[in-house]
């Protein structure tokens, strides 16, 4: 599959208005056709600055809004992002307090980044789980690209949560 089809391009105006029209081509798609785009998508910021701002994406609270807000609203995204050129990475700064250094890169808050990833895992665990699809393998892949190690007790304690019906 060609994976430029799935770059979605966010320019100024729709961080600034917390647009999430880009995300459509992806909302339109079943739970399996998600999971089948793993690791295939990328977001293209579009964001000028002045030469003298040293700042990083993620340190411009606007494209970190937004980034919450699509968080919020598609919890599957990290899932898909690309991970060999550091698209999830990226997102996750977005969304995570972090410190970057020249020469070391992102380094995430380590109480942060668990409690994020931790949410994250239960929540996309729940929603695989609501649509009849497996994957765990795929959680915890994606967060050991974050560093996190998951201990296997993690899918026991899960498994014995109940959840209330649907009404």
């Amino acid at each position: 599959m060609d994976t430029s089809q799935w770059v979605i391009h966010l320019d100024r105006q729709a961080v600034e208005r917390l647009d999430l029209r880009p995300m459509a081509p992806l909302w339109r798609r079943s739970a399996a056709e998600l999971l089948a785009l793993e690791g295939q998508v990328a977001l293209a910021i579009a964001w000028d600055r002045p030469l003298e701002d040293p700042r990083e994406l993620s340190e411009i609270p606007e494209v970190r809004l937004w980034h919450l807000h699509v968080d919020q609203h598609c919890p599957w995204l990290p899932l898909l992002l690309e991970r060999d050129t550091g698209q999830l990475s990226r997102y996750v700064a977005m969304v995570v307090p972090h410190d970057f250094h020249a020469s070391e890169g992102i380094r995430f808050h380590p109480e942060a980044l668990e409690l994020w990833i931790t949410a994250r895992l239960m929540v996309l665990d729940r929603w695989r789980h609501n649509h009849g699809l497996s994957g765990r393998r795929r959680l915890e892949q994606m967060a050991s690209v974050l560093g996190f190690v998951l201990d296997r007790s993690f899918w026991t304690m899960i498994d014995g949560v109940r959840y209330p019906a649907p009404p």
